[in-house]
């Protein structure tokens, strides 16, 4: 390299190679790509990988024209000598002397990491006065990801902090991304995300994205899980002939999933007796009449309970000709003091 000054950002030829997969080159004007073993594909990871040895792998030449004129030559790393002709004063064995002729005075310096960023000067000594001529190194660094939070679990109404910290040269833009259901949505772009008062709709995967155009950006995925009490989403009426089944069905989400009982007036129903059955999975419960008689019409209450609270609905279930309301039952949720004073006294009980 030659002439007043200048600066280099991975100014000559880098090459990388990952075992079978493949080999990826960088070039003079900052471009780079990659061809890959006919039997294997890249990952981003291996991308990644390769890219940054192609950065801190990086064999930067440095060379000083000189002439005839030319007395005395030597490289300096800011007020550090590195070399003096062909005698060598840095102890980094990473530096090397590549040319030292008539019309040419290099070195080359192996393993190129953000330490060595910075000016080099080759200071020539001719028999009229010294020259200089000067660079200025920089060694760009893509972004990775170096600490974020671990999944979360956290109760509705609470406030959560995200952390994504990132290194890169230059800097990398952090951006956080909540990943619902109805798409990718911008949140902030910050290294630091904060969640004031956190709802069940807020539950779900952040994305966390460092970006500094180095190389391709490196993406993190952090999980907050919200819990939240019970709310019975789907209870409705339903009608059945004497001899026929029956069957009651009681919907409600909840965080974590809720568990169910069923009463009639009450008395709380057991699984099996009086030829009724009942099931629970997820979200979801039933209770099944095998054989409906005229003692089994009448209202029954769904309690769904977990950690956080309890609710609960009243269905009826109903002959042919009944008179009934075939709205919604959820929207019913208060129910008697009586199935309340009966829910206390079987809690006493237990304990």
């Amino acid at each position: 390299m030659s002439g007043d000054g200048g600066c280099v950002v991975l100014a000559w030829w880098a090459w990388c190679e990952l075992g079978t997969w493949g080999s990826c080159w960088i070039s003079g004007s900052g471009s780079w790509w990659c061809s890959s073993h006919p039997t294997h594909f890249w990952s981003w990871d291996a991308l990644r990988a390769c890219w940054t040895r192609l950065v801190t792998l990086l064999l930067f030449l440095r060379r000083c024209t000189v002439d005839d004129r030319v007395t005395r030559v030597a490289w300096l790393n800011r007020s550090t000598i590195l070399y003096a002709g062909n005698d060598k004063w840095s102890i980094d064995n990473r530096v090397v002397i590549l040319s030292n002729t008539k019309t040419q005075y290099s070195i080359k310096i192996h393993n190129v990491d953000v330490y060595d960023e910075g000016p080099y000067t080759c200071s020539v000594q001719t028999d009229n006065h010294p020259k200089t001529s000067r660079v200025h190194l920089i060694v760009q660094v893509p972004p990775q990801i170096v600490n974020i939070s671990s999944d979360i679990t956290v109760n509705e109404g609470s406030s959560v902090t995200l952390m994504c910290l990132a290194f890169g040269r230059p800097e990398p833009t952090v951006t956080w991304r909540h990943l619902s259901g109805k798409g990718q949505g911008f949140v902030s772009e910050d290294e630091y995300l904060e969640i004031t008062g956190i709802t069940r709709e807020q539950s779900g995967e952040y994305e966390c994205s460092a970006v500094n155009d180095v190389a391709v950006p490196d993406v993190r995925k952090v999980k907050v899980t919200v819990n939240y009490p019970p709310y019975i989403s789907n209870a409705k009426n339903t009608g059945a002939s004497v001899g026929q089944k029956g069957i009651l069905q009681c919907e409600a989400s909840a965080v974590p999933v809720a568990e169910f009982q069923w009463f009639k007036e009450d008395t709380r129903l057991a699984n099996g007796l009086e030829g009724v059955r009942i099931e629970s999975k997820g979200r979801l419960s039933t209770l099944t009449f095998f054989n409906v008689s005229e003692k089994d019409y009448g209202n029954y209450t769904c309690v769904a309970t977990n950690k956080l609270g309890n609710t609960n609905a009243s269905i009826i279930l109903y002959g042919p000709g009944a008179v009934h309301d075939g709205g919604n039952a959820a929207s019913r949720v208060a129910t008697g003091l009586c199935l309340w004073a009966a829910l206390l006294a079987r809690l006493l009980l237990d304990f």
